[in-house]
């Protein structure tokens, strides 16, 4: 049923059969073009030849008889000759048949209204010929006026060329019959050599090569949908790849806090922890759930990031206005100064006033979390510029530190989702893991770019650029 039903939509055409088809009738056609050809040329040429030949026989006749003094010596003479195939014919003055080398000249019509006889009487000289319907035969016609006012008259039958056509019917159809058989072979060992490239073209090669230039758009249309197709299993297994790690890493990162408050509170909920220590296992508490929530609200605000891409809807984190820069990253600096002072770093703001159209919440975090990743990731006496200037004309948010900075073979990955450089030393310094690669989707959000500089031990500079 199934073959059927693609039957019934479109029938494919077979090569071999196709390559028969035509050449057994290309051949056919030929060959019946061919007999026409010859048969017109018969027409043309052979009776031309003979007509000639029927001029030159009278002229012959006509001087031998020319002499003969009057009727009864040339009907004499004209019986004496041996005329073969040619029929002669005496005609006197008025039409009336005086001899006939095939019939009884008694028997024969007046002749006057014979075009050749006519136009010897007239003229001296004339010629015609007339085809017989019935017997498929031409009749040429030579006159010549003799000295004593007859005409003698030779006649010759030719084949017409239906007649001929006629009789090559037959071997016409041999001929067709045998270029039939004739192409069957040879269109079996065409169809066979045109085929056999074809069929070892292999859709599986990274770099399929045509074997006609005629195939060639085909062949190329081919390798770019494998390499489409490798490219996006590629994509489907780094995406599934990226969502098992993705999983494992929020699980831990989960783990982690929720064992942590787990125990603190178990130890005091069992009167294990000391008076004087339950503050200090309180504010452990505290500061895990703290971290468990930044967690959660940078995994849900990385998940609706992801669907937003994915739809191409915009709204999900509400409207989009315009931002004055300048403001967003002045509010962030209050906000992250005391953590700054505690961390013993200088923060500082500088800048002019930029409006560009953008979404306040993720442009809040995008300048967040660059600043709290520069005073993390800083040393003691350290500093942290932001500035917000425009480039090339274009705005443009620039946060630098005096930090540890990224090694270079790092610094490709340090904004994909829980990458570490140092995973010790960022566990003992806090942080999800997630900021910068919120950073990275809310750069994309905006069709903004972002662009890394840092060198090992002397710090980083991160510059989003909006268009």
């Amino acid at each position: 049923m199934g073959r059927g039903g693609r039957g019934g939509e479109g029938t494919a055409h077979s090569l071999r059969r196709s390559v028969f088809v035509s050449f057994a009738v290309s051949c056919s056609v030929v060959a019946a073009v061919l007999l026409l050809t010859l048969s017109m040329f018969y027409r043309s040429s052979v009776l031309n030849d003979a007509k000639g030949m029927l001029a030159r026989e009278c002229a012959s006749v006509a001087a031998s008889i020319g002499d003969g003094g009057g009727a009864a010596d040339e009907i004499g003479l004209l019986s004496s000759i041996d005329f073969g195939e040619e029929r002669a014919t005496l005609v006197a003055p008025d039409g009336t048949v005086l001899y006939d080398s095939l019939a009884d000249a008694a028997t024969l019509e007046n002749h006057a209204g014979r075009p050749e006889v006519a136009e010897a009487f007239q003229t001296g000289e004339g010629e015609s010929d007339r085809a017989s319907d019935t017997l498929g035969y031409v009749s040429l016609y030579h006159a010549r006026r003799l000295p004593s006012g007859d005409v003698v008259r030779l006649g010759l039958d030719r084949s017409s060329v239906g007649r001929v056509v006629g009789q090559g019917l037959f071997l016409m159809v041999i001929v067709v019959g045998c270029l039939v058989v004739v192409a069957w072979f040879v269109s079996r060992v065409i169809a066979s050599r045109l085929v056999r490239p074809i069929l070892e073209i292999d859709p599986e090669a990274e770099d399929a090569k045509a074997p006609y230039v005629e195939l060639e758009p085909l062949v190329s249309r081919l390798n770019e949908q494998h390499h489409d197709i490798i490219e996006r299993m590629d994509q489907v297994q780094s995406a599934d790849d990226m969502r098992r790690e993705f999983t494992a890493n929020v699980t831990h990162e989960l783990k982690t806090p929720i064992a942590a408050i787990s125990g603190a509170s178990e130890l005091i909920r069992d009167g294990i922890v000391r008076p004087e220590d339950i503050p200090n296992f309180a504010g452990r508490i505290y500061d895990d759930a703290q971290r468990l929530s930044a967690l959660v609200s940078d995994i849900l605000t990385l998940s609706k990031l992801d669907e937003t891409e994915r739809t191409r809807d915009r709204q999900m984190f509400g409207s989009v206005e315009d931002i004055d820069l300048l403001s967003v990253a002045s509010d962030v600096c209050q906000r992250y100064g005391q953590r700054a002072r505690d961390a013993g770093v200088r923060l500082r703001l500088d800048g002019v006033s930029t409006t560009i159209r953008g979404n306040a919440r993720l442009l809040d975090e995008m300048v967040g979390n660059l600043v709290s990743n520069s005073i993390r990731y800083n040393r003691q006496g350290g500093s942290v510029f932001v500035w917000v200037l425009p480039q090339a004309g274009k705005p443009c948010v620039r946060v630098s530190d005096t930090g540890i900075g990224i090694p270079q073979e790092d610094q490709a990955k340090v904004f994909e989702r829980f990458y570490r450089v140092d995973k010790g030393r960022s566990r003992e310094r806090g942080g999800t893991g997630l900021g910068l690669a919120i950073v990275k989707h809310a750069v994309a959000f905006h069709d903004a770019t972002i662009d890394l500089k840092s060198e090992l031990g002397k710090g980083t500079q991160i510059t989003v650029t909006f268009p």
